[in-house]
């Protein structure tokens, strides 16, 4: 059974960074997909970064602001989402999504908070 876990939320200032990380092991495959996805309150959960073999997607409000990043480790996918220039906007719950064939699995999410 996979149970990612995330961690590096926080409170930072506007126009400041932060890197969140999730680690997920005991799939004895290679993740067809790693992604980030938000939900800030009283919205629908968002795609913020996706990677794929071949392709990375980020939602237009992160362009140039965000990067994911993934590493493999034996029996272990860690995918990274470093967050420059953070906006208010920005404040959200922000969950790791991990897809192996046709299993997703979620992060248990964690909160960025975005305030002066």
């Amino acid at each position: 059974q996979v149970h990612p876990v995330e961690s590096g939320g926080g409170l930072v200032q506007p126009g400041g960074s932060l890197r969140l990380s999730c680690a997920a092991s005991g799939s004895s495959s290679s993740a067809n997909a790693v992604g980030w996805y938000r939900q800030a309150p009283g919205k629908e959960r968002e795609l913020v970064a996706q990677a794929t073999t071949g392709s990375i997607y980020y939602t237009d409000s992160v362009k140039g602001r965000f990067t994911i990043s993934s590493a493999n480790a034996k029996n272990t996918v860690t995918v990274y989402l470093q967050m420059n220039s953070l906006k208010p906007e920005d404040t959200a719950v922000y969950y790791c999504s991990f897809q192996f064939g046709v299993n997703r699995y979620w992060g248990q999410g964690t909160q960025v908070t975005v305030s002066s």
